[in-house]
């Protein structure tokens, strides 16, 4: 199996996590929502597959290239 690790892609704190370890995604399904300069902004799953890890809980503060989980496809 594959693995996809889904990066943050600009700074700013976690205000939801949509998905739990376990769960099966789509791809352009949302992973979590980031707020950044006051925007909210979707992270979105670039592949369909299962999620193995979730690597933010809501509140974190995250840098650009923070882990957000890993998806095996």
């Amino acid at each position: 199996m594959a693995r996809e690790i889904v990066e943050v892609p600009i700074a700013g704190k976690i205000i939801s996590v949509n998905v739990r370890p376990g769960d099966e995604v789509k791809e352009g399904g949302t992973l979590c929502l980031l707020e950044s300069m006051k925007m909210e902004n979707p992270i979105l799953t670039p592949v369909g597959g299962t999620i193995t890890e979730i690597k933010v809980s809501v509140g974190q503060v995250v840098g650009t290239g923070d882990v957000v989980a890993i998806i095996e496809y």
